[in-house]
């Protein structure tokens, strides 16, 4: 069983989200101010390649495509390995991880890509739930699907996410936006909102699902007030629609993009955060904020 190359151990911060901070292929541990601790991200996208081109994305080179093909047997051994190493070694010394954040938070399949264009997704979801249930993880910590939602129509896709909800897991689903111009300005992709509607509600109904959206100044300018408001009917629409989404994670700038807008792009101040929180809320939808 491979075990993390000492020489690329280094300290582990919220804003160091390096996918080769442990030497390996496919998993990697960060400390995720989301989770509020330790994650272990599964990197199905190792080529750095991914349908969408989102502005804010943190993957450098980062081309038009899908995930390659995974040598399973070294994504097993390589999570064994690492789990192994945090549970039963000294990690977290060798990674400078304060006391407080010394417990794994989750598993999360979340790399340098879409995840879902991954062709034996399904098995890798087995993989996964196989391993946790070895080391006794199951319902004892959270097993995230990170994803921008564009491929929930495959059916290797749903067959994972099926299987991903019984062994407890949950999906965060990007949407940045409500209207077809701003998927286009952010994201970067063609896309209409009734697809992506359509899209939620296969992944809502098959695992649970919070929406993860992501807010940002463009040019200095915050989202319109257009934009916010087809958001807020979109959010509408899926109560209207009895999507069971679980709620709303709302979350700013923490990292620089790596993307050529990477310097139109700013911090919006968090009281912007917190009155489209309210907005949400009085919905009856939950949200948590991440600033």
């Amino acid at each position: 069983m491979s075990k993390p190359s000492r020489q690329f151990m280094r300290q582990l911060t919220v804003t160091n989200h390096s996918r080769d901070s442990a030497g390996l292929t496919y998993v990697y541990p960060v400390i995720s101010r989301r989770s509020g601790g330790l994650s272990i991200g599964i990197n199905l996208n190792p080529n750095n390649a991914c349908n969408w081109r989102c502005v804010y994305c943190q993957v450098p080179n980062l081309a038009r495509g899908g995930a390659p093909g995974i040598d399973e047997d070294c994504l097993r051994e390589e999570l064994l390995g690492l789990l192994n190493d945090v549970l039963l070694s000294d990690f977290y010394e060798r990674f400078q991880i304060p006391n407080e954040q010394r417990a794994i938070k989750d598993i999360a399949i979340s790399g340098n890509g879409e995840p879902t264009s991954c062709k034996t997704f399904d098995r890798i979801v087995e993989w996964i739930g196989a391993v946790c249930g070895e080391f006794g993880l199951l319902g004892k910590i959270k097993l995230v699907l990170i994803s921008n939602g564009s491929l929930m129509h495959r059916p290797v896709v749903q067959k994972g996410l099926k299987r991903w909800g019984e062994f407890g897991g949950e999906v965060w689903f990007k949407v940045d936006s409500a209207t077809a111009e701003g998927m286009l300005r952010i994201n970067q992709v063609n896309l209409a909102p009734e697809t992506v509607l359509r899209n939620l509600e296969i992944s809502a109904r098959l695992c649970p699902t919070w929406i993860q959206t992501c807010l940002f100044a463009f040019d200095g300018e915050p989202p319109s007030e257009a934009e916010l408001d087809a958001y807020l009917d979109f959010l509408a629409e899926l109560k209207r629609r009895s999507v069971p989404i679980r709620g709303i994670l709302l979350y700013g700038l923490a990292r620089p993009s790596m993307q050529e807008q990477a310097p139109r792009l700013s911090a919006l101040p968090e009281a912007f955060l917190d009155r489209i929180a309210e907005a949400i809320r009085a919905l009856d939808m939950a949200v948590r904020v991440n600033r």
